[in-house]
């Protein structure tokens, strides 16, 4: 038998350090047994996913040195390998769930759905919707069908009793059937969820081991059933520990910068990134801390990654990254790393034109346009001064447009416009007034190249903690202030 691995992302936002995280250790355990490394585009979010986000996917994971046997781009003999170009193939999966009595058509409407949750919850009921709380009678699925209602396809699942799962890193994991619903299959779209179309891409792709994230450990159960239901035999599963915050919280986008893009914009070299998340939870043998992707390879066993949740740590990161710097790159090296980095032709081309028309001398170019050459900017609370807002109204103001930028589909000055200009109107606030501590967050300055087009260079994480970091310049937010903040971001 090949071992055959996965990493199958969802092409929604920037490349999340948790993504590569997975892949590096689904390539090692590929690689460790003479095995193949396959990569596969979860993209059954019309709404979300774009062409951008997944380029972005596949240009960070092989800037960190993480290559596929099989994908979209490379092509393989078990394509196509984007969810969205396999419609007719989940669909008819679907169908044969139906025809054994293994899955069927629900036409309830999500009112319906919402009055069985609230009267369960109000009986102390779990609030997993089993087939026999969803059923209609025969009459009116009848006339629902007849009329077109709108239906998603949902699995059956017992009502009682206890789904084993065997897992490589935790053994036998035990989970209550009352607690797993009746999961839906195919949307109404037509689309299916990501549990139908793993279980059927695994399958027909010929994965033999799944490495994925622990958040999945409660899924589990249903893909087992869906694998039973098929007449299948499962793949190994192996659930990964969650990369953690300093503070034990799930590693988020909230808290600490969480995109591969990040990391790449402040300079941080790609072999010494890999360097560390191989060290999320894995050892070598020897215990060092520096080493090279194929000599992680060479000696990876998976019995040595630890479930205690792996803190991904910047100040480590920082200081691993500073050995790379000083013990890996000559001269010669580092001055290429510098090209690579920030002083390439492609990237300097976008502050062109930001900068030009507003220099009489070269030396004029650095002082205006440093801000894209650098990591966060060195300010200070009294940077904030002049703006003609109160504190808690400042911070306010940053944390809401922070919040807004998380949820930017296309990261583009239009679009970055359009949600500025959303939240000026929210605080009675001129574009120039509310863009003020922008500016100050941003480049560092009160005075520079156009803010709206640094947000648009610099990137969604980039900008994003330079936002997060002048928030906690100015002092950060309280709990108190939080819960006052969401709610009135909640009424925008």
């Amino acid at each position: 038998m090949t071992v055959r691995t996965r990493i199958a992302p969802s092409p929604t936002g920037d490349p999340h350090v948790g993504t590569a995280y997975i892949a590096l250790f689904n390539l090692c355990f590929a690689r460790q047994h003479g095995g193949e490394f396959i990569l596969r585009i979860e993209d059954t979010d019309r709404v979300r996913s774009t062409a951008e986000s997944e380029q972005m996917i596949l240009d960070s994971l092989r800037w960190l040195g993480l290559e596929w046997d099989e994908g979209p781009d490379v092509g393989g003999p078990h394509g196509p390998y984007r969810q969205s170009e396999r419609g007719d193939i989940y669909a008819e999966h679907a169908r044969k769930l139906i025809e054994s009595g293994h899955a069927f058509k629900c036409y309830r409407t999500s009112e319906e759905l919402d009055e069985l949750r609230e009267t369960r919850k109000a009986a102390g009921l779990h609030l997993a919707l089993k087939p026999a709380d969803l059923a209609l009678p025969e009459e009116e699925v009848a006339r629902r069908e007849r009329e077109g209602w709108p239906h998603v396809v949902r699995m059956h699942v017992p009502a009682s009793g206890t789904c084993v799962v065997d897992d490589m890193l935790r053994g036998t994991i035990e989970v209550d059937w009352a607690q797993v619903d009746a999961q839906i299959l195919l949307k109404s779209d037509g689309m299916p969820t990501y549990h139908l179309a793993n279980v059927v891409d695994d399958h027909l792709m010929g994965i033999t081991h799944v490495l994925r994230g622990e958040e999945w450990i409660n899924s589990a159960p249903k893909h087992q059933l869906l694998y039973e239901y098929f007449g299948w035999p499962m793949p190994t599963l192996c659930h990964m520990p969650l990369l953690r915050n300093p503070d034990k919280s799930k590693l988020s986008k909230r808290k600490n910068p969480t995109s591969i893009n990040y990391y790449r914009r402040m300079g941080f070299l790609p072999q010494a990134v890999t360097n560390y998340l191989g060290r999320m939870g894995w050892s070598m043998p020897d215990e060092r801390e520096k080493f090279t992707l194929d000599e992680m390879m060479s000696h990876f066993d998976v019995q040595r990654v630890s479930l205690g949740g792996p803190v991904f740590d910047l100040q480590k990161l920082s200081w691993l990254n500073g050995l790379y710097i000083r013990e890996d790159l000559d001269d010669d090296a580092f001055l290429k790393a510098l090209r690579d980095w920030a002083f390439n032709e492609a990237y300097v081309r976008q502050i062109l034109p930001q900068v030009r028309p507003r220099v009489e001398t070269l030396s004029d170019v650095m002082p205006l346009a440093g801000h894209f050459f650098s990591g966060v900017p060195a300010i200070e609370e009294g940077d904030f001064d002049g703006v003609k807002l109160g504190r808690e109204d400042l911070v306010k103001l940053l944390q809401f447009l922070t919040w807004r930028l998380e949820t930017v589909p296309a990261w583009q000055k239009d679009a970055l416009l359009a949600e500025v200009k959303a939240l000026a109107a929210h605080f009675e606030l001129k574009m120039k007034d509310f863009l003020a501590p922008v500016f100050i967050a941003i480049t560092g300055s009160a005075a520079s190249t156009s803010v709206m087009d640094a947000m648009a260079i610099l990137g969604s994480d980039m900008t994003r903690a330079r936002l997060r970091h002048a928030i906690a310049v100015l002092g950060g937010v309280s709990k108190k202030q939080a819960k006052r903040f969401e709610k009135e971001y909640r009424e925008i």
